[in-house]
């Protein structure tokens, strides 16, 4: 099966639309204190722009007393909690419970200039969560129940040329459209695209390899460009195929790979206007005989299951912090991400092109009348551009489909109408355990192997593909080894019977006829925060905590899924009121031995098992934990866990992409380690050109503020040694302070 992807198609001019916005709560539950939205005597939906309204979207209200803010925009992150909130989107204070806060309208001016008109325009929302209304000029230019969708609205014909115009969006998250935290507002990008009156549609544009032939596919508005011409430039710039015609050929390709994520630029010429296009070719298939190939050759898929939030932000997270998270995955060997379980945003898909990290998207709801086929089609036409997308996920765990023979036929006709749109990739659904659904798939997913008897159905389907599309990674909390109020130690250790994540792994790993595993998941996330309830708000099963700071699974993932040598004991030796209780220390590593010394003890050298862990057994007493690890013999690694001092100073680092930078600040004892069950309040304070966007400290227990009310100053705990800061740089000269109790401030230069 021949599959190519495109990058999301860079029109005449687009410009970015995030800053400049204003702000304001609305209300759910009162129109009249809704600002009077839709009360009026001619409302927006009697007439089409009546000078007696008086509602946000009008060009004379006055907004003057508005918030000023920026997208991506997240109003959640600023609501408290509450024990009686909706424990599935992480006990924040929104949905029908709420109608104060479950409401947010926002209002943007923009002006034009008289040389523009006779151009068409085009306002581009990626994501506005949820059931949001739009208005430009005071005109209703639509609805768009789902807080996923891409929305495209044209405003030519209202635009005022010699004046200033009026963006008004409202925003309704009372209804939950998940069961995890989803946020709520304008929390993805927005956008202003200028074309000529003849242009590619929205995500009208992309291609199909076969043959050393590339295929372009381009849907026209307003007519059909007869004079339009192609060109393929190569990585350098250099074209290497042209045609007058929407085929180019192309002969021994340079193929886009998770290893070489090579990316073409196709130049589509229109009149004066130039849409370049990165492209990436490649071939992808899913079999039943080698799993998953990509380019033709097998590919184990190393993936993670991610949902769209982060500390401090929420789902408002700019594109440079989903980059991060993505590099934070690619640390760790990754090279697949399942999107759970909405579709993807472009940003995520461009930057996942870019970066050669493969993608699973998926449909947030199943079903075949009107709604549902217009917001499938809504995620193939954004995401059939990307070579990164290699599977169409039609749904996730229907449990009311999935023993019933009609699930068979909904799959089937959404199967049929992707094909439709995208002919050149496969479907699969995530079975939570059901026997019936699953007959209807291209694809078989699977969502855990202690409820699917994986083994079985193939050896009864031997035609059948399959891969894990979700399989526990059996994570607690970061730094806690024993039960706490909110916070959990992690399953793999206090499993009855068996290391979970090591079950998962061995399986895929060892059944070469599967396509790999996707964890549950990559980074914890707020919401269903199961077996857990409030004060926990967070989900604890991320290889890495909120913050994307690393719990112990994530060594054994970066061990097994990597060729760097890796060793990691834990727990770490700081267990204060566990003096002379039996420990269980155990060792995740690649090595091929590892010896162990407790207090200068040695408890003797054990040899690595394949795609497992070693542990001893050791009383605790302060003092000191050394590991060696051993390769053919010799020794190559060796890792020190103390027992540390109190905490006496800070230390900050950054990784600064863009104008974004991930503050790690750390809490040391007078020797520079950093002393893992330190909570310590933080105080934080920008200065110069920059501000906080958030932080957080991946404690799943902590129910205070993550937001500062003015921007630049707010305080927070370390979590476990731990703290995170989201600093957005608006120029050069940016110093983040930071103090604490019995420590001296620390002055961290951003550049």
């Amino acid at each position: 099966m021949a599959l190519l992807g495109l990058c999301s198609a860079l029109y005449a001019q687009t410009v970015s639309l995030n800053g400049g916005w204003k702000f304001s709560l609305g209300n759910a539950a009162s129109p009249q204190k809704d600002f009077g939205a839709g009360t009026e005597y001619f409302n927006y939906l009697t007439k089409a722009r009546s000078i007696h309204n008086e509602g946000p979207y009008c060009e004379k209200f006055d907004d003057s007393s508005w918030q000023e803010v920026s997208l991506p925009h997240d109003w959640v992150t600023t609501l408290p909690y509450a024990p009686e909130a909706s424990h599935s989107h992480g006990y924040k204070t929104v949905g029908w419970k709420y109608p104060e806060t479950s409401v947010g309208w926002y209002r943007r001016r923009i002006t034009f200039s008289p040389e523009q008109e006779g151009r068409h325009f085009a306002l581009r929302f990626d994501g506005i969560f949820r059931n949001a209304n739009v208005w430009f000029n005071g005109i209703w230019m639509g609805n768009e129940p789902s807080g996923y969708a891409v929305q495209s609205y044209d405003i030519t014909p209202y635009i005022d040329f010699d004046g200033e115009n009026i963006i008004c969006v409202r925003a309704d998250a009372t209804l939950e459209e998940g069961w995890f935290y989803e946020g709520a507002g304008i929390y993805r990008n927005v956008w202003l695209e200028e074309t000529s009156p003849v242009h590619p549609t929205p995500g009208g544009i992309w291609t199909e390899w076969a043959d050393g032939k590339l295929s372009v596919h381009v849907e026209w508005a307003h007519g059909q460009a007869g004079e339009a011409r192609f060109r393929l430039l190569d990585a350098a710039g250099n074209a290497v195929a042209s045609s007058q015609e929407p085929v180019l050929t192309l002969s021994a390709p340079h193929l886009w790979d998770v290893e070489d994520p090579y990316l073409y630029t196709l130049e589509t010429r229109i009149g004066e206007d130039v849409y370049r296009t990165p492209v990436g070719i490649r071939t992808a298939e899913f079999n039943a005989r080698d799993g998953f190939l990509l380019n033709g050759r097998k590919l184990i898929l190393k993936g993670v299951n991610l949902h769209q939030d982060h500390a401090g932000v929420g789902s408002g997270m700019p594109d440079e912090l989903i980059e991060w998270r993505v590099r934070r995955m690619q640390e760790l060997g990754v090279n697949a991400i399942r999107c759970s379980h909405n579709p993807a945003s472009p940003a995520l898909l461009d930057i996942c092109d870019r970066l050669g990290v493969l993608i699973i998207d998926e449909n947030r709801l199943m079903g075949i009348n009107d709604h549902h086929k217009r917001e499938l089609e809504n995620m193939v036409r954004w995401g059939r551009q990307h070579p990164c997308v290699v599977l169409w996920s039609l749904g996730n765990e229907e449990w009311g489909l999935e023993n019933d023979v009609r699930g068979i036929k909904i799959a089937r006709e959404m199967r049929e109408y992707v094909h439709g749109l995208d002919p050149t990739r496969q479907t699969t659904i995530a079975n939570a355990g059901g026997a019936t659904l699953i007959e209807g798939l291209e694809v078989h997913g699977y969502n855990y192997i202690i409820q699917n008897d994986v083994q079985g159905r193939h050896a009864r389907h031997p035609e059948w593909p399959i891969f894990g599309s979700e399989e526990t990674s059996g994570c607690g909390t970061r730094g806690i080894y024993f039960p706490e109020e909110g916070r959990m130690p992690a399953i793999n250790r206090t499993h009855e019977y068996e290391n979970v994540i090591e079950r998962g792994w061995k399986f895929y790993h060892g059944n070469a006829w599967t396509g790999g595993v996707f964890w549950w998941t990559g980074l914890d996330y707020r919401g269903e925060p199961n077996p857990l309830q409030y004060p926990a708000t967070i989900s604890e099963f991320g290889l890495l905590d909120y913050c994307g700071f690393w719990k112990d699974e994530a060594w054994y993932i970066k061990a097994w899924w990597t060729e760097e040598p890796v060793l990691h004991v834990f727990p770490h030796w700081n267990l204060a009121g566990h003096e002379g209780e039996t420990i269980d220390l155990w060792v995740y590593s690649n090595c091929d031995e590892v010896r162990l010394t407790v207090n200068g003890k040695s408890l003797g050298k054990k040899k690595m098992p394949a795609d497992g862990h070693l542990s001893w057994k050791a009383a605790y007493k302060p003092g000191k934990v050394v590991a060696e690890g051993y390769k053919s013999g010799k020794r190559i690694l060796r890792e020190v866990v103390e027992t540390t001092g109190p905490a006496v100073k800070l230390e900050a680092s950054a990784q600064t992409i863009g104008t974004l930078a991930v503050v790690t600040v750390k809490v040391l004892d007078a020797k520079g380690r950093v002393v893992p069950d330190a909570c310590l309040p933080v105080k934080l304070s920008v200065e110069g050109e920059g501000r906080i966007l958030g932080a957080g400290n991946g404690d799943p227990a902590y129910l205070g503020p993550e937001t500062p009310a003015d921007g630049h100053n707010m305080e927070m705990p370390a979590f476990n040694g731990l703290l995170q800061v989201l600093v957005q740089k608006n120029g050069t000269d940016v110093r983040l302070r930071c103090s604490g109790e019995r420590c001296p401030p620390v002055y961290f230069s951003i550049n």
